[in-house]
């Protein structure tokens, strides 16, 4: 396993700037453990309370030890603000990534009033339930194609009226941002973008309205840090990279230009190329083919090479299902932590109207298997239970072979479960990966096992032909 962060940092160095009072006040039994879940990144520092309240010094010396290397940086404001950057490492094995890239879909100001409310609307509404998590977009990019101030501003006002969605600001017109931000500066919304030629303007907007700034330099990574420096001496500290983003020829330089930004970042620690980076797979519509499905192709491609090349925020046009829900599953499966299997709450649950009759089954509380147990039971439409035996969130054959899953799991699982009462029978289905509990777990529980189909897609034939009550 790598390292976990750019430099290695010990808990013995936190341990040291820590109260070492063991007051146990931030859930953890000592100091010492604290620290340790510190520089694992499974704690915030805000959770030792007598840090703050008496030892400021100490906190603001802990908080530079321990910040990231890559900015973290907030866009919009309350409950739907999104944070993006605060990376701590190249790859997610080495520790895990957090903050995962945020997705924005486009509107423009020369839209219809209608169909600026439908967009706006499908975004702000869509959905996909993935093993347990709602996956959502999270930012409206509006895109200034009139060139003109007053249409900018009032569709920036109709979108703000209509949902809190975070916003970026899309336009290299300093005059056209600034419309846009007098109405939309209190919500913070992310400026895209400065370049060589606007820079100071549009630092001076992002100072006056406290809001993130874009740097784009395309396919200039040298521009783009003079730029960066500049910036940063001007006093605009939060900041977001564009490197540039390019289709088909310039793919392969689109993907070394992130990756070489992100490695200055993390492993040449290189300040000036520590903040997020933005990916524009939307560019995939600026030479629109004759064939719409292959533009949304391309920036399909573009978004799930991008999501897995370090782009903390992106923004795109297509709202095709086939285009946005493999990219929302890709960006949850990646930013899942490798450290802490995805796991559902162990427990009884029913399907349909089960009586005293009904079939029992096992399964283990992973995630991905508890779904697709549950999905199987509820299209065949089986009155049962299902006892969902905690098994540390892993999958059913590992759980068996790494003793996760044992017969003594089974039986108190069932026993706090008090399906017993519940039951005329004592007959219990365990998976057919499972199968070689069956004899442990009858001499345990002292109820017949009967062994189920190998996978949950078997489960309504086996029901139909084995289940004699």
């Amino acid at each position: 396993m790598g390292e976990p962060m750019s430099k290695s940092i010990s808990p013995l160095e936190v341990y040291k700037l820590l109260p070492k009072t063991n007051c146990k006040e931030c859930g953890e039994e000592n100091c010492m453990a604290f620290a340790t879940k510190l520089v694992n990144r499974e704690v915030s520092l805000e959770k030792c309370t007598p840090l703050l309240k008496d030892f400021m010094d100490d906190y603001q010396k802990l908080w530079n030890l321990l910040k990231p290397p890559i900015r973290e940086i907030v866009i919009g404001t309350g409950n739907n603000a999104v944070k993006i950057g605060g990376k701590f490492v190249m790859y997610r094995h080495e520790l895990t990534y957090n903050n995962s890239t945020a997705i924005a879909l486009d509107v423009d100001d020369e839209m219809s009033s209608d169909a600026l409310a439908e967009r706006v609307k499908w975004i702000e509404k869509f959905t996909y339930e993935y093993i347990g998590m709602d996956l959502k977009l999270d930012l409206i990019a509006i895109r200034s194609i009139s060139n003109n101030q007053l249409t900018f501003r009032n569709t920036v006002k109709n979108i703000i009226d209509s949902t809190d969605l975070p916003l970026i600001l899309c336009s290299f017109n300093p005059n056209i941002i600034e419309a846009g931000l007098i109405v939309s500066g209190k919500n913070r919304p992310l400026i895209y973008a400065a370049n060589s030629e606007n820079w100071k303007e549009m630092a001076e907007l992002a100072l006056m309205y406290n809001c993130p700034l874009v740097v784009f330099a395309p396919n200039d990574l040298k521009l783009l840090k003079s730029l960066t420096k500049t910036l940063l001496e001007y006093g605009v500290k939060d900041l977001v990279l564009d490197p540039g983003t390019f289709i088909e020829e310039g793919l392969g330089d689109t993907v070394a230009n992130f990756t070489l930004i992100r490695r200055a970042a993390l492993k040449d620690e290189d300040e000036l190329f520590g903040f997020p980076l933005i990916a524009t797979p939307i560019v995939a519509w600026i030479d629109k083919g004759s064939v719409p499905e292959v533009d949304m192709w391309r920036e399909a491609k573009v978004a799930a090479m991008l999501i897995n090349r370090y782009s903390d925020v992106m923004v795109m046009h297509s709202a095709e299902a086939w285009v946005i829900l493999p990219n929302v599953v890709l960006r949850q499966n990646i930013y899942t932590d490798p450290r802490k299997p995805t796991s559902v709450e162990p427990g009884l649950r029913m399907f349909g109207d089960p009586d005293e009759k009904s079939p029992i089954m096992i399964t283990t509380n992973f995630a991905l298997t508890f779904y697709t147990v549950a999905a199987d039971i509820e299209s065949s439409k089986i009155d049962c239970y299902l006892l969902v035996v905690d098994s540390e969130g892993i999958s059913v054959d590992s759980a068996v072979a790494g003793r996760q899953l044992t017969a003594d799991k089974i039986a108190d699982a069932l026993k706090e479960s008090t399906i017993k009462e519940k039951l005329s029978h004592k007959k219990l289905i365990i998976p057919g990966r499972a199968a070689r509990l069956q004899g442990e777990t009858e001499d345990v529980t002292g109820w017949e096992i009967i062994v189920g189909p190998m996978d949950s897609s078997g489960i309504p034939k086996f029901i139909k032909e084995k289940w004699i009550q």
